[in-house]
C-alpha cells in the first residue's frame, strides 16, 4: 500500500491520508502512534493545545520509523497569536515532540476578534526561514482571511485544514483553495457523534463496494484532492481508514456523497470560535 503524495506550493511533498490525534493525551498516544506507523501512516497531526505532543514524539521514537520518513504536523493557538510570540510556541512544541523540526506548522484558529493572525504569519515566515519548520500554513480559516494575509504579506499558506465532511462540505473554501494552490485539509471527516457513519446514501455506497461507511467517506476525500486526517484510537479502524486504495468510486458516488451537504449541520464558524 502506498498512499498518495500531494504537492504544496512550497515543493514539498504532504502524505494525502494522516492521522489526527485529538483527543489523545500525553500517556495515551505513544502507543497509537506505533500502531498507525506500524499500519502505513507516515503523516501524523498534533497541535499544542491537544496536550499529546510528548505522547506523540515518544510514539515516533518507539515505533523505529526514521523521522525523515515521517510529516509530523503542529499548530499554535491563541497563546501565541502577536508579533514573535509563535517563537517561543514552536520552541514548546519540538520540545515536547524532542524533534529538531516539524514538517508543517499551522495557526490554529484565525480569532479575528483580535486582529494578531497577519503578525502571527509574519512570525511563521521567520520560523520557515529558521528550518524549525519545512512548511506554513493555517487552520479554520475562510477565505476572506486567506484574501487578507495575502494582500498584507504576499505569502500564501501551503495549506489549509478545516473542518469537511459530506454534511459540511465546505464548497467555497475547498474552490478557493484549488484557484489559489492552498490544499485543504479535513478534520474531522468523517464526522462527529456518528451522523454521517450511519447516513443511507454512505451506508448503500459502502455496501456496494464491501467497504465500511468511514472508508466511503475518506475515498471521497481521496478523489476530491483532499489531505484527510482522521482520527482513532482503535487499531482496527486506524487500519480501516488508510485502507482506501483498492477500490473507487464512481461519479455518481462522489455527486451523491457531495449532495449531502443541507446547511443544517453543526459547523464551526472561525470568526466567532476558536482558542
Amino acid at each position: 500500500m502506498s498512499v498518495p503524495m500531494i504537492r504544496l506550493n512550497d515543493g514539498h511533498l504532504m502524505p494525502q491520508v494522516g492521522l489526527g490525534t485529538w483527543p489523545l493525551k500525553h500517556d495515551d498516544a505513544a502507543p497509537v502512534i506505533v500502531t498507525a506507523i506500524e499500519a502505513g501512516y507516515r503523516h501524523i497531526d498534533t497541535a499544542y493545545r491537544y496536550e499529546n505532543q510528548r505522547g506523540v514524539g515518544l510514539g515516533v521514537k518507539q515505533s523505529g520509523m526514521a523521522r525523515e520518513a515521517l510529516f509530523i504536523t503542529t499548530k499554535l493557538d491563541g497563546e501565541f497569536q502577536g508579533d514573535d510570540k509563535a517563537i517561543a510556541g514552536l520552541d514548546a512544541c519540538l520540545r515536547q515532540l524532542d524533534m529538531e523540526y516539524v514538517d508543517l506548522l499551522l495557526i490554529h484558529w484565525p480569532l479575528p476578534q483580535r486582529g494578531e493572525y497577519v503578525s502571527t504569519w509574519r512570525t511563521f515566515a521567520k520560523l520557515l526561514a529558521s528550518g524549525k519548520t519545512r512548511s506554513i500554513g493555517v487552520s479554520n480559516f475562510k477565505p476572506a482571511h486567506l484574501d487578507h494575509l495575502h494582500a498584507e504579506t504576499g505569502v500564501r499558506p501551503v495549506c489549509n485544514q478545516i473542518q469537511l465532511s459530506p454534511y459540511i462540505t465546505r464548497q467555497d473554501h475547498v474552490n478557493y483553495g484549488r484557484s489559489h494552490d492552498i490544499v485543504t485539509v479535513a478534520w474531522s471527516p468523517i464526522g462527529q457523534g456518528g451522523d454521517v457513519l450511519n447516513d443511507a446514501t454512505i451506508h448503500a455506497i459502502a455496501n456496494a463496494h464491501g467497504k465500511k461507511p468511514a472508508q466511503i467517506i475518506l475515498r471521497w476525500n481521496i478523489q476530491l484532492g483532499i489531505v484527510t486526517i482522521p482520527k482513532s484510537a482503535n487499531p482496527t479502524r486506524i487500519a480501516q481508514n488508510i485502507a482506501l486504495f483498492d477500490f473507487h468510486l464512481s461519479d455518481a458516488e462522489m455527486t451523491a456523497i457531495s449532495a449531502l451537504d443541507d446547511g443544517s449541520a453543526n459547523r464551526v464558524d472561525s470568526d466567532v470560535n476558536g482558542h
